[in-house]
């Protein structure tokens, strides 16, 4: 596996966009495949997706701020979860539809007058998918997010949301 590390990029792109906090870490891979003596890359997207990736994260963010289901809506599948820690050593899973319910029950971090703390910490791509790892705070919590999207359709979809929640003090 070839991993190109393209920190450099990525702190331009987040920088620009103001999604930065603390210096994010960009993991690009490609995987290559022998086929008979020639080497042949997998079907990737561009390496320009990057820049959709953080569009995603910012969408994401803006969605979180405002507790706007329908702008979550837009940039997960219909088939994804969401995965958090239960009481105890339990896991619970809630079907996209059902967790964007519950977020239109909660108060925003907008209506509260909350400043925004958004931040990418990671992007790992290979091939038609990627992991972002952010965080964000909805108080009275700072939330860790990890993400994992697929590139269907012509555009990256969050398929899973894995998250952990903190009390702040």
């Amino acid at each position: 596996m070839i991993v190109l590390n393209c920190l450099a990029e990525l702190t331009r792109l987040i920088s620009a966009r103001g999604l930065i906090n603390a210096a994010p870490i960009l993991i690009l891979s490609r995987t290559l495949e022998l086929k008979g003596t020639t080497m042949t890359q997998h079907e990737t997207p561009p390496i320009g997706n990057i820049d959709e990736l953080v569009a995603l994260a910012k969408t994401y963010f803006d969605a979180a701020y405002a507790m706007d289901a329908d702008k979550f809506a837009t940039i997960f599948d219909p088939a994804a979860l969401v995965t958090r820690r239960g009481d105890g050593d339990s896991v619970v899973v809630t079907p996209v539809a059902a967790w964007l319910d519950a977020v239109r029950s909660i108060t925003s971090p907008q209506d509260a007058g909350i400043v925004r703390t958004d931040q990418i910490l990671s992007i790992t791509m290979t091939r038609d998918m990627a992991l972002l790892k952010l965080r964000l705070r909805i108080p009275p919590r700072e939330v860790t997010d990890l993400l994992s999207c697929f590139y269907l359709n012509g555009r990256w979809q969050i398929v899973q949301k894995v998250f952990a929640a903190e009390i702040l003090a």
